[in-house]
């Protein structure tokens, strides 16, 4: 049950519409649909604004399906991912409106009446090959409501590619940085904007990275300031965080 269904029913009881006892009965319902090998929680989007996220990696397609279609009949939206190419087949022949993303690994189900979006999250990517874990970042943004632009291949290697855009840098509301290797990017740009940066390190990068710790523990000992920092190639988690930055009203003044 989201906010707008719960609404919903609370009208239809003030109108006279729907009787006490039938809506006392849903809401008294345990907000759980069990499907066996998966116990989905259906009122996450009244707590927390968005329906359960499903990580795809680790189930069979048909597990995907099936939770998909369950979460599908609590909310109009849903998001998976991390999904093969496999699974991500058939979500997209089996669900409607299901659309894959084949950088990110990610599906997605929109609204009908999905915008563009409000604000800007700003997802910034330091090398091609950290691309997928970035565009993870951005669809879960989207997902959550937030417009959302990207700023590709900008890493510190050719510094001038980041400082043409600064103007960009400073519209956004949130940022997101993704970048692998020496991690530096994240303290270049935390030092151009007053905007709170979300640091992703990821595994990209030769033997002393040791698959993404090297970046991590650079971007944890950053001297700029308003920079956090997710775990190892964590895009949904950046962007998740990213999106709910960008929707709170100090942010809706800018």
């Amino acid at each position: 049950m989201g906010i707008d269904e719960l609404l919903s029913l609370l009208e239809g009881v003030r109108a006279g519409e729907v009787p006490v006892d039938a809506a006392a009965s849903r809401l008294s319902s345990p907000p759980i649909h069990d499907l066996g090998h998966s116990q989905l929680d259906t009122h996450r989007e009244l707590r927390c604004g968005h329906p359960e996220v499903v990580y795809g990696a680790g189930k069979t397609p048909l597990q995907l399906v099936e939770i998909s279609r369950a979460l599908l009949e609590h909310s109009d939206r849903l998001l998976v991912t991390r999904t093969t190419d496999d699974a991500a087949a058939l979500l997209c022949a089996e669900i409607p409106r299901a659309v894959h993303h084949p950088a990110s690994g990610c599906i997605t189900v929109e609204p009908p009446d999905a915008g563009e979006g409000e604000g800007l999250v700003l997802v910034v990517c330091a090398g091609t090959s950290d691309l997928p874990v970035a565009e993870e970042a951005a669809v879960t943004a989207r997902m959550l409501g937030a417009r959302v632009e990207r700023l590709n291949d900008v890493g510190v290697a050719g510094l001038h590619r980041l400082l043409g855009r600064t103007d960009l840098l400073r519209e956004a509301r949130a940022l997101v940085v993704v970048a692998g290797m020496e991690g530096a990017l994240p303290s270049v740009v935390g030092g151009l904007v007053e905007r709170p940066v979300i640091a992703v390190p990821t595994s990209v990068g030769y033997g002393a990275s040791l698959g993404g710790v090297a970046a991590l523990l650079a971007m944890l000992n950053s001297c700029a300031s308003g920079i956090s920092v997710v775990n190892i190639d964590n895009g949904f988690g950046a962007g998740y965080q990213a999106a709910l930055i960008n929707r709170t009203p100090q942010a809706t003044k800018r």
